[in-house]
């Protein structure tokens, strides 16, 4: 696994970025700037699982392993969903990517928030990410701080 770090400073507090962030009306625009009609289902409470899906209904299954509200998302990827729904655990893919590990910090400063987001993901992922990360995260910043 290649371990990434994004991070970007926000002027609105960790509650904003984190509701901006992770509420689903303001996810699917963030996150469209860089994976077009990517969407989740499910809730953002420790413990349960969550579903990432782009336009043609696959995506990824995640259980979040330890949430902290306003203040840390830790999750790890369990599956692979085709675009029938249907959940991989099985193929040279699914194999691949299972494990992959992601986490968003909102650290207070003095100037509203620090988010970081990490990264564990299997070689051949990095550039996407690499290229998707910074746009998204530009994004969020101007939905946070525009609110």
């Amino acid at each position: 696994m290649k371990k990434l770090e994004f991070k970007i400073d926000i002027a609105a507090s960790p509650e904003k970025v984190w509701k901006t962030m992770l509420e689903l009306e303001t996810y699917k625009q963030w996150v469209g700037v860089s994976w077009p009609g990517s969407n989740y289902n499910g809730n953002w409470k420790q413990g349960e699982t969550i579903k990432f899906t782009g336009t043609e209904g696959g995506g990824t299954q995640a259980i979040l392993k330890e949430v902290r509200p306003f203040e840390f998302v830790d999750a790890e990827h369990i599956a692979v969903i085709n675009n029938d729904g249907s959940l991989d655990k099985e193929s040279d893919m699914a194999k691949g990517w299972i494990g992959t590990k992601e986490s968003y910090t909102f650290k207070p400063i003095k100037s509203g928030t620090e988010l970081i987001v990490e990264m564990s993901v299997p070689e051949g992922w990095e550039k996407m990410f690499n290229d998707g990360w910074p746009a998204a995260l530009k994004k969020l910043k101007e939905l946070s701080e525009s609110k």
